[in-house]
This record gives structure tokens, C-alpha cells and sequence, in this order.
């Protein structure tokens, strides 16, 4: 009896012996290190249990059979273990490899349920269950990202699943009404051309450079570079009849100092008459058109009321309506184009820095503002002038727009233009603006405003011959590396003033132009705050947006 028994046991041992050959069989490919290594331990705990299993099994097994059956039937529960071990482990290569093990499936179910909030919708449909399906995931991801053009703005947009990939905007190279060559220049063809322009009137383009080298072993290369053209030079290049320039404040060349009279002239690379529309002569007079059929203005405004260009065009297009002539406007875009904001001028305070009853940030490009005039008929006896404005093409008001060149002299860059009309308004004050250094419009300060860490000294230069406060040591303050603003800022105004050594000798008669109002002045003397100040604007501002929608291009 006993040795029927060990034989059954032997037997019985046999058979779990190929069980077990045939499952590590199966698991083997499919461990990696960390795997195996786990396995290791497990195998550990389960060599506990056998001996447990050994010692009971002493009385009818020899040590190797029953060595043997204990191993077989704890394979199998380490084959189990592995198997939840492995669930939520397998690198996407396993998944790949493992096909044929049952509780391989139960994992690749299992990964394709942990995948699945990563996916959209759609990709979830679509997915298979299983790293091989990922694949077809990734490459249908890829047709939806195919970028769609939009025609009017010239926006790439990628569109996106939800699992984190973000639309992405290609902004296209914005194109100037005077570099919109196709919509004017046919209406130049045997024509003779009057221009209203000085040195911001550009056009840019890209040409073909060739880079020679010394060595015959090299090759020659190319490389493309900006190329800025004025817009006279452009048009005579283009056989347009130019007969005259008109030149604004600071002169054709923009050369001249803010207010500085500025004489005719002739230019001297064209040989083409300059007449200065500054000082005495603001509006062309009659004998000065003689001989024009079209007038074209081309001008780079900042959006300012008291940036005096748009006063030019306001005497160009009266001057064109009474002699006949019809007015092109080259349009531009406005650097501070999304700022609506300041007090609305009143008409008692018409000025050359100030003529029509707007806000001192007005928001509109300088054609938008030229369809202002004319359709509101600010012109001297309600007159209207032909007008045609030639737009900028790949452009939105709130896009960012980095003027190339100076616009004039004492707005050396994109900080300067950004705080110009807010720091302009301490032209009405005793304080300096930093004309007659190199940081124009980003500091201000005064002899007079108390001693500081920061302080500059005006010296003749560039624009600036005689500046204000000249061999002057002036403290204030450094607004050069501040964030750039979006609205008319009054806190420097004001914390100028309260801090003055004498409050009676701040303002000066000036100030009122600028503001187009007393109102301001003696708000800030009367210290009301600039909450409450803002507060009194509202109702002209919300006037004026609503009048402001006729006009609007962009």
C-alpha cells in the first residue's frame, strides 16, 4: 500500500513537472530585469511554503519528489502572482511581443482602459486595445493637425484632440497700405502725384543677398535681408510722375526738432520740391497744387490726438476738397491701435496738437481716422474730400506691430511709442521728459521733484538742440524696463505733482492743449484720484466708441 502510494505521488509529481515546463516557457520572454528580479522574491516566498509542503510529505516522498511537487504546484501560483504583477507594468515592446498568454489579453484590456482618458473622443472610437492600435491613434492625430488657413487674416490654425496639444497661430508678415502695391498703382498710370510723407513713409522687402568668399573651395552663399525703401524712391523707381513732396513736422528726412519752423526746400537725391506744411503754411495753399491730379498721404501715426500728423492730414484733406483733387490715403498701422481712453477734447481748446472732439488715445489707424473726418465732416465748412484709403493686409488692431523706423525724432522705440502719449502731457509741466537724452519718453524728471537713486542731464543731441533743463541735473524716475501699458496712465502725472517743491509753478499753459481740457488740471489739483478722474471720462469715451464703429477697417 505504501509503495502504490509513492507511485501515484511520483506520477502525479510528472505531470506538474511539464505543467510547470510549459508556463515558464510562456513568461519567460516576457519578464524584463525588474520583472525577473520580482520574481525572484516570489519565488523566495513560495520556497518558504514548500518547505512546509517537504516536511509533511517526508513520510512517503524521497527529498526529490518531493522537491519536485512542491515546485510544480507553487509554479503555478507564482505564475498567477506574476500575472497581477504584471497588469499594470508591461512596457509597450511586451505588449506588443505577448500574444498568446490569456492573462496577457487581461493586461492589454487593462492598459488600453488606464490609456483611455488621454484620448479624445474620437481616437477613443477609433483605438484598438492594444500598443499596436496607439499607432493608428497617433498617425490619425497627425491629419488633424494639417493646418487651415484663414483667408482674410492669414492665421495658421492647428487644430487639435484634447489630450494637451494646443492651437498654434502662424501670424503672417503684415502688409502696409503702401506696400499693397496692386490697389493704388494702377490709379497712378499717367498721372501726376503729390505725396504727404517724410522718413516713416517706408517700404520693407526681403531681397536676395549674395555672402562671397575668399576660399575658391567654398561655395558662395546667399541669405535673405530687409531692405527699407522711402516711398518716393519707390514710386520714381516704379516710373510714378512724383512732381512734389509735402513734408510735415520735422521735415521730409525727419531731421527737425519738435516745433522747429521748417523751410521748402528741394530734396537732394530726387531733385523733387519739398514744401514744408509746418509753422506758416500748416495747409497747401492753392498755387502749391497746381498741376496735381492725385494727392497721397503716407504718414506713421501712434494713435496719439496731440501727435500732430493727423492734424496734417486733417489740412491736406480740407485743402484737396477745395481745389478738387482726390485725396489716397496709405494706411498704417497704429503701435497703441487697441487704446480708447483719456478725456474727449472740448471744442474750445481746438488746437494744431488737438482739432476734433476726441479722446487723447483714439485707437484708429490713420486712414480709419482720415473716414472719421470725412464722414463727420470736420472740415472747415462741413466740406468732404474724395477719399479712398488703401488698407493694410494680414492685420488686427490687436496684434503686436513694432514700428521699423523712428516715427520722428524723440520716439527712438517701441517703449517710447507705448508711453509717449501718457508721459507727453508733462510737455504742459516743468518737468522733462528726457528729450536731450537717449531714454526720449521713458523717464521724466525735474530739478524740482525730490532727490533720487535715478537722475539724468539734458545735453543738445538729436532732436533735441536746446532741451529742456540743459546742463541740469533732473531726479525722477526710469520707466524704461516697465511692462508695456494699455491705457492712458495719469499715476506719474500725479505723483509728480504731489511731490513738486512748488505745486503753483507746475502746470503751465501748455497743458491745457494736450489735455483738450481744464477739467484734468484741476482735478489733479484739487487731488481728486485716479479712480474718480477715470470714472468722469466714461460717458464721452462710450460716445465716442460707438461713433468710432462706422469708421473702422480692422
Amino acid at each position: 500500500m505504501k509503495y502504490i502510494i509513492k507511485s501515484c505521488l511520483v506520477v502525479v509529481g510528472l505531470l506538474f513537472v511539464l505543467a510547470s515546463c510549459g508556463n515558464s516557457k510562456n513568461l519567460t520572454p516576457a519578464f524584463s530585469k525588474g520583472e525577473g528580479d520580482e520574481e525572484g522574491r516570489n519565488a523566495k516566498q513560495v520556497g518558504n511554503i514548500n518547505d512546509g509542503i517537504v516536511k509533511n510529505l517526508t513520510q512517503t516522498l524521497s527529498k526529490e519528489e518531493g522537491d519536485e511537487v512542491t515546485n510544480n504546484e507553487k509554479q503555478k501560483n507564482v505564475n498567477d502572482e506574476n500575472a497581477k504583477i504584471l497588469s499594470p507594468t508591461l512596457s509597450k515592446e511586451e505588449g506588443d511581443e505577448v500574444t498568446n498568454n490569456e492573462k496577457q489579453k487581461n493586461v492589454n484590456d487593462e492598459n488600453a482602459k488606464i490609456l483611455s482618458p488621454t484620448l479624445s473622443k474620437e481616437e477613443g472610437d477609433e483605438a484598438e486595445k492594444n500598443a499596436g492600435g496607439l499607432k493608428n491613434i497617433k498617425d490619425e492625430n497627425t491629419k488633424n493637425l494639417t493646418p487651415t488657413l484663414s483667408k482674410g487674416e492669414g492665421d495658421e490654425v492647428a487644430k487639435s484632440a484634447e489630450r494637451g496639444l494646443k492651437k498654434k497661430i502662424l501670424q503672417k508678415k503684415i502688409i502696409t497700405g503702401a506696400e499693397n502695391y496692386n490697389a493704388y498703382l494702377p490709379l497712378f498710370r499717367d498721372k501726376k502725384i503729390g505725396i504727404v510723407t517724410n522718413q516713416s513713409g517706408i517700404i520693407t522687402s526681403q531681397i536676395l543677398e549674395t555672402i562671397y568668399v575668399q576660399d575658391p573651395r567654398q561655395k558662395t552663399k546667399t541669405k535673405l535681408t530687409e531692405k527699407i525703401t522711402s516711398i518716393v524712391d519707390n514710386l520714381i523707381s516704379r516710373n510714378i510722375n512724383v512732381q512734389k513732396i509735402f513734408a510735415p513736422e520735422h521735415g521730409f528726412r525727419g531731421t527737425a526738432d519738435a516745433g522747429e519752423h521748417v523751410v521748402d526746400g528741394k530734396d537732394t537725391k530726387t531733385g523733387l520740391p519739398i514744401i514744408s506744411l509746418y509753422g506758416n503754411n500748416k495747409k497747401p495753399k492753392s498755387e502749391q497744387l497746381e498741376g496735381i491730379d492725385i494727392m497721397v498721404f503716407d504718414l506713421q501715426d501712434v494713435g496719439a490726438r496731440f501727435y500732430t500728423y493727423i492734424s496734417s492730414l486733417h489740412y491736406i484733406m480740407e485743402a484737396c476738397a477745395e481745389n478738387n483733387i482726390p485725396l489716397i490715403v496709405l494706411d498704417r498701422p497704429n503701435p497703441n491701435g487697441a487704446i480708447v481712453d483719456g478725456p474727449i477734447l472740448e471744442k474750445e481748446y481746438i488746437s494744431f496738437v488737438g482739432m476734433h472732439p476726441i479722446p487723447l488715445l483714439h485707437g484708429m489707424t490713420i486712414g480709419e481716422y482720415a473716414q472719421m473726418i470725412n464722414g463727420e465732416k470736420w472740415l472747415k465748412d462741413g466740406v468732404q474730400c474724395d477719399l479712398k484709403v488703401i488698407p493694410c493686409l494680414n492685420y488686427k488692431r490687436e496684434m503686436h506691430y513694432n514700428l521699423p523706423v523712428k516715427p520722428s525724432p524723440n520716439l527712438p522705440n517701441e517703449q517710447a511709442v507705448n508711453l509717449y502719449p501718457s508721459l507727453c502731457l508733462f510737455e504742459g509741466t516743468n518737468v522733462s521728459v528726457g528729450r536731450g537724452t537717449e531714454k526720449q519718453f521713458q523717464i521724466y524728471g525735474s530739478p524740482f521733484l525730490p532727490k533720487s537713486d535715478f537722475s539724468f542731464t539734458p545735453i543738445p543731441n538729436f532732436g533735441a538742440k536746446e532741451p529742456v533743463y540743459k546742463d541740469q541735473t533732473c531726479y525722477g524716475e526710469d520707466l524704461t524696463s516697465i511692462a508695456k501699458v494699455n491705457q492712458l496712465e495719469l499715476k506719474w502725472l500725479i505723483k509728480a505733482y504731489n511731490s513738486t517743491s512748488d505745486k503753483s509753478k507746475f502746470f503751465n499753459d501748455f497743458f491745457i492743449k494736450l489735455a483738450g481740457t481744464k477739467k484734468l488740471q484741476q482735478q489733479i489739483e484739487n487731488g481728486i484720484s485716479e479712480i474718480e478722474i477715470r470714472k468722469y471720462w466714461e460717458k464721452g469715451l462710450k460716445d465716442f466708441k460707438e461713433m468710432r464703429k462706422k469708421y473702422l477697417i480692422y
